[in-house]
């Protein structure tokens, strides 16, 4: 019996990783009553904490895009949830490397459907600092964290 060759059992195994992972996405059909989930109260609104830290919370959901996708934050310390309202779609966070006017280097690896989590950074570049869900760059989950001078 003949086995396919080296280079054909290569292409069938990307094959079916690549189906496997885009599985995994989530992709769902949207809510039948085509309606979005409704945004999480204050997102998108920077406020100062009593410890003085600058709060941001972001909405991710199965329509992969951040909500919003952009905010502005003075230089200084900077406390950022993400709330992923999905009923599917699995998300996580990161500044995209190399990409800013500095590192950034607080994420959050993986934030499953219904889930919130807060990170704690600081930034002192001013600047556009780009953020993505890695998982879903590809369908454009990207956004924009602005520190003014």
């Amino acid at each position: 019996m003949r086995r396919g060759t080296p280079k054909a059992v290569v292409h069938v195994a990307a094959v079916v990783l690549l189906t496997a992972l885009l599985a995994g996405c989530g992709g769902g059909d949207a809510p039948a009553s085509g309606a979005a989930p409704s945004t999480v109260a204050g997102a998108g609104t920077v406020t100062v904490a009593p410890d003085g830290v600058q709060e941001v919370t972001l909405q991710t959901q199965d329509d992969y895009v951040f909500t919003p996708d952009h905010f502005t934050v003075a230089p200084g310390k900077v406390r950022l949830t993400v709330v992923n309202v999905a009923k599917q779609a699995t998300h996580n966070f990161d500044f995209t490397p190399d990409a800013g006017p500095a590192p950034i280097d607080a994420s959050i690896p993986l934030l499953a459907p219904g889930e919130r989590k807060t990170i704690d950074f600081d930034v002192a570049t001013p600047g556009d600092y780009p953020f993505q869900c890695s998982f879903h760059v590809q369908l454009g989950q990207v956004g924009t964290m602005t520190v003014r001078s």
